[in-house]
């Protein structure tokens, strides 16, 4: 494993505490921006599961330049809001 990624229970920034499943990938892969203007850089996997949660979210535009900023969006659209509540 490369040091950007998941190691031996080391979670992502943006993976909020309730949230049980496991980083994907970098764990420095995008910048989540809330609706409240602040920066939160996470995994692909967290970063959907927030941007699907958090009224007002966005990936940060420099994530256009990242090769899986699609993949965050497409999770992110698939999801409803706070899955970690309902088991997904």
């Amino acid at each position: 494993m490369r040091d950007g990624e998941k190691g031996a229970g080391r979670r992502c920034q943006v993976a909020d505490p309730n949230d049980p499943t496991p980083c994907e990938g970098e764990v420095a892969a995008v910048t989540v921006v809330t609706g409240d203007g602040r920066e939160v850089t996470g995994c692909v996997h967290h970063s959907a599961r927030q941007l699907a949660s958090l009224q007002g979210s966005r990936l940060h535009p420099m994530a256009a330049l990242m090769p899986w900023a699609v993949d965050v969006y497409c999770r992110a659209a698939a999801l409803t809001p706070f899955p970690w509540e309902i088991g997904l």
